[in-house]
C-alpha cells in the first residue's frame, strides 16, 4: 500500500530506490548473574569487545580518502575519544565486579547513568553528544552480543539501495558511502545533525526526522525520496513512480548544466554583480569550492582544527592549515574566522566547561578574550599566512564595544610580537565581525566603526532572535528564516552597512537557501558564502533574477507580518 512520510530535507535531490533496512542496536540487553568464578573472564569479554570497536572505527578512519569532507575524520575521532573515556571504557568493568552482571547488562547500566546525567543538564551540545554516546554504546553492544560492524549487501544487480536507519553514526556514513547508497533518510536528526552535514557534502538526497520511517517501511520496499521536498513515498503506483523518474532526469539534466556556469560571472539580469563564495572547514574542502566556481572563501571555520582531539594545534600547525587555503586559492580573498568554540562545537577540555546554556555562556570571542595566549598563537598564525594570500580575519559572536576593542589590542599585540621577530605578514589584513546577535544587528554603529567588514551569521541569528535551540529536535519547527523579526534585522544590517559603506557578507544557512537567495537580493545582499554545494545553483537563480522586479516584494515582505501572506510573497518572487 502506497504512502508518505514528511521529515526535515537536509540534502536535495531525488532517490528512487529499494529500502534496505538498518537494525536497532540491540540496547535492551538481558540481564543474569555472572558465577565469581568467571567474573574474570565477563571483565575479558567487555575489554575485547572495545578493543574490536577500537580497531574497527581506526580501520574506518584510515579508509576515509583524502578526497573526503573534513568532517569524516573529525566525526570518527570524537566517537573514538568517547570510547576511549573511562566511563565507557572503564567504568562498566566496575559495574560487573560489583554487581557479578554480565558486560551487557553493566554497559546498559552505566549507559543510562550517563544519559540521565545529559537529561538533567539539558544542554544543547551535550545533547548533540549524548547521540554520539549511544551510538558507541551500540557498537560496543553488537561486538559483545557477536555481530559487531555491519556488511551492506553488493548490489551487482544495478538496484540502487535506499538506507532506512533509526539514526546513523559519523562512522556508518563513511562506510556505507563506500556502498553507494542511493539516499540515507532516518528517523532522528536534525538540519545539524551528523548525517545532514554528510549528506550535504556528499550531494545525497536526504531526509532526516521521519520519525517513524524504520517501523513502517519494509526490506526491498520500493521507495522514492524527494530530499528537496522533504517527502518519502513508499511503494508508489505507477503514475507517481513515472512522475518522480521524470522530475529525477530533469534534476540530473539540470546539475551537469550547471557546471557550465563555473566560471560564469554572477550577475542579475540588469547587471547587479553578485560575490559567491564558499563556506569551509579545513583544507581539504578547497578542491571542492574551485571546483564549484567559489570567487573566495567567506567562511572558514578554523574551530574544525580544534575539535576531536586531545591536543589543540600549536601556532605552526595552524599557520600551515591557513597558509595552505590561502595558497591554494590563488589570491583570491580567504576570511577565517577566529575559533569558535564553545555551545555545540567544544573541544575535549572546554566541554568540562558545562553551563546550564552554552550558546548563552562562555564561547567564541568570549573564550578568546578570557584566553589571551591562546587567542595570540592563533592570531600570529593568521597573520603569518597572510603574507602567502589575501587572508581576512573575521571575529564571531562580538555584542559589545569592549569586546571590539579588545580584539583589536590582542591583534596589534600579534603584530608587534611578529615586527619584533621579523616575521612578514600583510599589514592591510582586514578584520570583520560576525553579526549573530540581534544586540550587534541593532548597535550596528559600534561595529561599523571600527571594523573592515562584516558578515551575518543567521544560524545564530535566528537562533537568538527566536530563541530557538537549533540543535534540538523538539523545536526545530520554531526556526524559521522568515520571521518577520529575522528579516528585519537582516534588512537593518544590510542597509545600515551599506550606508557606512561597510561591506557586508551573509555565511550562514539562509545563503545556500534557493528560495530566499532573490529576497536576499531584493533587501541588498551582493555577497553570499555557503557551502560549496549549493554555489552553482544560487548562481543560477541570480543569473535568473531582475533586481527591479524582486526588491519591491522584499521591501513588501519586511512590511508583512503574517506567515502565509509572507510565503505567497515569497512564491511569487520565485515564480
Amino acid at each position: 500500500m502506497s504512502f508518505a512520510l514528511h521529515g526535515i530535507p537536509v540534502s536535495g535531490g531525488i532517490a528512487i530506490g529499494y529500502a534496505h533496512l538498518i537494525s536497532h542496536a540491540q540496547l535492551e540487553a538481558a540481564h543474569y548473574r555472572v558465577p565469581d568464578h568467571q567474573i574474570a573472564d565477563e571483565v575479558k569479554r567487555f575489554d575485547g569487545a572495545v578493543e574490536s570497536v577500537r580497531a574497527d572505527l581506526s580501520r574506518l578512519r584510515g579508509t576515509v580518502p583524502k578526497t573526503a569532507p573534513a568532517e569524516f575524520v573529525g566525526f570518527i575521532d570524537v566517537h573514538l575519544m568517547i570510547l576511549n573515556d573511562s566511563m565507557l571504557s572503564v567504568q562498566p568493568k566496575r559495574i560487573i565486579e560489583q554487581e557479578r552482571c554480565n558486560a551487557e547488562w553493566a554497559l546498559k547500566i552505566q549507559m543510562d547513568a550517563l544519559l540521565a546525567q545529559f537529561d538533567q543538564i539539558e544542554d544543547a551540545y551535550l545533547r548533540e553528544r549524548r547521540t554520539d554516546v549511544i551510538q558507541v554504546v551500540e557498537r560496543v553492544m553488537k561486538s559483545l552480543l557477536g555481530h559487531p560492524g555491519y556488511a551492506p549487501p553488493q548490489t551487482d544487480d544495478g538496484r540502487k539501495l535506499i538506507l532506512v536507519a533509526h539514526d546513523l553514526s559519523p562512522a556508518d556514513v563513511v562506510q556505507f558511502k563506500q556502498h553507494h547508497f542511493a539516499s540515507f533518510i532516518t528517523d532522528l536528526g536534525g538540519t545539524t545533525s551528523h548525517t545532514a552535514v554528510v549528506a550535504r557534502s556528499l550531494n545525497i538526497p536526504s531526509i532526516v526526522a521521519l520519525h517513524e520511517a524504520r517501523q513502517l517501511i519494509r526490506e526491498n520496499e520500493l521507495v522514492i525520496v524527494d530530499g528537496t521536498q522533504g517527502v518519502v513515498i513508499v511503494d508508489p503506483d505507477s503514475q507517481a513512480l513515472a512522475e518522480y523518474e521524470l522530475r529525477q532526469s530533469q534534476f540530473e539534466l539540470e546539475r551537469l548544466k550547471l557546471k557550465r556556469l563555473r566560471y560564469m560571472r554572477a550577475a542579475t539580469l540588469d547587471g547587479i554583480a553578485v560575490e559567491l563564495q564558499a563556506n569551509i572547514e579545513g583544507p581539504d574542502d578547497v578542491g571542492q569550492a574551485r571546483e564549484n566556481g567559489a570567487t573566495g572563501i567567506g567562511l572558514f571555520r578554523s574551530e574544525f582544527l580544534f575539535l576531536g582531539r586531545t591536543e589543540l594545534p600549536d601556532e605552526d600547525e595552524q599557520f600551515e592549515a591557513y597558509r595552505r587555503v590561502a595558497q591554494e586559492m590563488e589570491g583570491a580573498p580567504v576570511t577565517i574566522r577566529t575559533y569558535d568554540l564553545g555551545a555545540d562545537k567544544d573541544t575535549e577540555e572546554t566541554a568540562q566547561r558545562f553551563v546550564t546554556n552554552p550558546a548563552l555562556g562562555l564561547r567564541a570571542i568570549r573564550l578568546c578574550l578570557i584566553e589571551p595566549q591562546r587567542f595570540l598563537i592563533q592570531l600570529r598564525a593568521l597573520l603569518r599566512a597572510s603574507h602567502y594570500g589575501k587572508i581576512n580575519i573575521l571575529v564571531p559572536m562580538l555584542a559589545t564595544v569592549r569586546e571590539v576593542e579588545q580584539t583589536l589590542l590582542h591583534i596589534e599585540q600579534a603584530r608587534a610580537s611578529l615586527d619584533a621577530e621579523g616575521v612578514p605578514y600583510d599589514r592591510e589584513v582586514k578584520i570583520g565581525g560576525m553579526i549573530e546577535i540581534p544586540a550587534a544587528a541593532l548597535a550596528l554603529g559600534i561595529f561599523t566603526r571600527s571594523l573592515d567588514f562584516l558578515s551575518i551569521g543567521t544560524n545564530d541569528l535566528i537562533q537568538y532572535t527566536l530563541a530557538v535551540d537549533r540543535t534540538d529536535d523538539a523545536v526545530a519547527h520554531l526556526y524559521d528564516p522568515l520571521h518577520p523579526a529575522v528579516l528585519s534585522l537582516i534588512a537593518h544590517v544590510l542597509k545600515t552597512a551599506d550606508k557606512a559603506r561597510v561591506p557586508v557578507a551573509l555565511c550562514g544557512e539562509m545563503a545556500g537557501d534557493l528560495t530566499l537567495t532573490r529576497l536576499l537580493l531584493g533587501l541588498g545582499l551582493r555577497q553570499y558564502s555557503m557551502h560549496s554545494a549549493h554555489l552553482l545553483e544560487v548562481k543560477q537563480r541570480i543569473l535568473q533574477t531582475n533586481l527591479s522586479q524582486a526588491k519591491p516584494l522584499a521591501l513588501r515582505m519586511l512590511r508583512e507580518n503574517d506567515p502565509e501572506r509572507l510565503r505567497a510573497l515569497l512564491d511569487k518572487m520565485n515564480a
